[in-house]
């Protein structure tokens, strides 16, 4: 019920900067020399002024809809810390002026309409769930941060000719039902996923659709095809994040502009044992799954090795053995793998490396091999060059220094990609920190994203 009372106070003292957008900046030029139309730009990107600590409050109260205390948030997919949150966003979008709708299955949309409706528009947006004790500023700075921009621009006097689309993508982290993106992959139209929502349930075995309902979505159809989105319902979608890792901050860079994001593919392997006691079991007559599962773990880190590429990378996130007693030898042995590269067949080639290494070690030490399965295996995305172009132009213009980067980490944008011409910015974070409650961001650095965001917006949409 505190809720409530805060958003109509938030409502209440935001009707002043909401009112004055509607006022046209008398100062403001064209940009013709630049797109060849008659639209309204800001007269100087140095005169974007960002609310730094309207922003930083935003994303301070955005954490506290979290079902663990601070500094941890953990914001699950339909939960009920999830829905408030949502609300905020919605409502957040709301004040700055966005007409808001959703789909079926909960990513939420904010346009700005431009002077040509008719052309697709360019978008930008994140997520806001975020994986057990984790960090306030992962997917969240591309969403609030985003909304900001759109009021930036609308401050600077700024005439969108393309609309300007605010995206808040569902699920991008896989911590409910195993699947991560869900929200990005259902707009580039995967029909495998769709089928699969069908039948995947929960750890508490909830069903995807019995939770999107509780949370007020998919209503009782589980046809999602709505969702989904044709090839150029956008002409461009740019993405803010914090970098995860330590690369800008080590290197006093305020802006990386990201080329490429990493091909990830994700494996599920089982072995099987015979077990026993610890003791009674003498080594020469083992069949330990546990062993095995350590041995394919060296494995995977040997054959990344042997790629001779920095840019492959590999990850045994999760090993579990069975029964899990410090006396008995482990009959059951489960590994889940990530494995990702730019570029795809050397990352495939790791894939098969690894698996014909589980065929070896499980005849080697005498255990069944009873699961090797690829649970996905996307293609790398590459950013689109006239985006790049775009974005160090407003470097430039912004002087924020930068540098040409790749994303290692999933992000929304690699589905994206599918449906527009995509890029990504990225800010630096404290020492690479992220999916934990150290993770943070300046706000001058944050500042410094939403310019280049809403500057970037602006030459996009007068494309």
């Amino acid at each position: 019920m505190f809720l409530k009372p805060l958003l109509w106070f938030f409502l209440l003292s935001s009707l002043p900067a909401i009112l004055s957008y509607n006022e046209a900046d008398p100062t403001a030029t064209t940009m013709e020399q630049f797109s060849g139309y008659p639209t309204h730009e800001p007269e100087s990107a140095s005169s974007f002024s960002v609310d730094t600590e309207g922003l930083k409050k935003q994303i301070d109260e955005l954490s506290s809809f979290s079902d663990t205390p601070s500094p941890s948030v953990t914001r699950v997919l339909y939960s009920e810390m999830d829905v408030v949150a949502r609300r905020y966003v919605k409502n957040l979008m709301g004040l700055a002026g966005l007409s808001v709708r959703e789909d079926a299955v909960g990513n939420i949309f904010g346009r700005w309409d431009g002077s040509e409706p008719e052309l697709s528009a360019v978008a930008t947006g994140s997520h806001i769930d975020a994986i057990p004790y984790s960090g306030k500023y992962d997917g969240v700075v591309g969403v609030l941060g985003a909304i900001e921009a759109i009021n930036v621009l609308r401050r600077s006097g700024f005439k969108p000719r393309r609309s300007l689309e605010v995206i808040l993508f569902t699920s991008e982290e896989p911590t409910r039902f195993g699947i991560s993106c869900l929200g990005s992959r259902l707009l580039a139209g995967n029909k495998a996923l769709m089928k699969s929502l069908e039948t995947v349930v929960d750890s508490q075995n909830i069903s995807f659709f019995d939770a999107a309902r509780a949370a007020g979505y998919a209503n009782e159809e589980e046809d999602l095809s709505s969702v989904f989105l044709k090839k150029g319902s956008y002409s461009a979608f740019v993405e803010l994040h914090i970098e995860q890792g330590p690369i800008l901050e080590e290197e006093g860079i305020s802006i990386g502009i990201v080329t490429a994001i990493a091909a990830p593919a994700s494996i599920k392997v089982d072995f099987e044992g015979n077990g026993g006691h610890a003791g009674a079991v003498l080594m020469p007559n083992r069949n330990d799954a546990g062993l095995a599962a350590a041995e394919l773990a060296l494995a995977v880190e040997k054959h990344v090795l042997e790629s001779g590429s920095i840019d492959t990378v590999g990850t045994v996130g999760i090993l579990e053995l069975h029964p899990g007693a410090i006396n008995s030898i482990p009959s059951k042995s489960h590994l889940e793998i990530d494995t990702r590269d730019i570029d795809e067949m050397r990352r495939n080639t790791v894939i098969e490396k690894i698996h014909q290494s589980a065929i070896t070690i499980s005849k080697s030490r005498r255990v069944r091999l009873s699961e090797f399965k690829i649970i996905n295996q996307d293609p790398p995305a590459l950013s689109d060059k006239s985006i790049i172009n775009a974005m160090q132009a407003a470097s430039q213009e912004l002087n924020l220094s930068h540098k040409l980067m790749i994303s290692r980490a999933y992000h929304d944008s690699l589905f994206m990609a599918r449906i527009s011409p995509m890029a990504m910015i990225f800010i630096p974070c404290y020492k690479g920190y992220s999916h934990k409650p150290e993770e943070y961001s300046s706000p001058e650095d944050i500042a410094n994203g939403v310019k280049m965001l809403a500057l970037t917006l602006s030459k996009l949409s007068l494309y």
